[in-house]
């Protein structure tokens, strides 16, 4: 074995093995039970940080423009995520309001500041703050599914279905930001290696 060897425990199996570092685009596999126990990634901090960037320049027209258009008997509006929230606040749905405020507007906004933040650390080959920057990943990564697109694109749809017969019902364009958004974060968190982190 070459002195590059490391010593793994394959997460699916529990076989420890060595195995040497594989080269960039290539994973190693478990000698039992075939799963990846190493991978590398491609993408380097260039990437990740042009998909985070591009994600926080589509957060802006996700929240400013409508997400839907509705006109019912004459009456014509439309609805901004924020304005989702403020009528559910209005209606004393205090929790649906939170809800969809944090997994709306929080959450994307946090995750991508923190992804921009280690790609940044990552390209500065920094050494401080190694320990709460694996943390912060670690957090990205658990509050990554609280971007609520298929629970938004849900509604978006019962509201299509059921509304169709008595009002015209259409996707605004910020929609289309908003999907943005949330499918260039989640390449973003993909794409970035935490071992840059440490390396």
């Amino acid at each position: 074995m070459a002195n590059d060897a490391k010593t793994v425990a394959c997460a699916t199996c529990g076989l420890v093995q060595r195995v040497n570092e594989p080269p960039a685009g290539f994973a190693a596999e478990c000698a039992r039970c075939g799963g990846v126990i190493l991978e590398r990634r491609v993408a380097g901090p260039e990437v990740t940080a042009a998909l985070t960037l591009a994600a926080l320049i589509l957060y802006i027209p996700a929240n400013v423009y409508p997400i839907l258009r509705m006109s019912y008997y004459g009456a014509y509006s439309e609805n901004t995520v924020w304005d989702g929230v403020v009528a559910l606040a209005r209606q004393q749905e205090w929790l649906v309001a939170a809800v969809v405020f944090l997994a709306s507007i929080v959450v994307p906004l946090v995750k991508l500041a923190v992804l921009f933040f280690l790609v940044a650390s990552a390209r500065a080959r920094s050494t401080r703050w190694q320990r709460l920057r694996t943390s912060l990943y670690r957090f990205i990564d658990v509050i990554g599914p609280w971007a609520m697109l298929d629970v938004f694109l849900l509604a978006i749809l019962v509201a299509l279905v059921k509304m169709g017969e008595i009002a015209t019902v259409l996707p605004g364009p910020g929609l289309l930001a908003f999907a943005g958004v949330v499918i260039l974060t989640i390449v973003a968190s993909a794409s970035f290696d935490p071992r840059l982190i440490w390396n």
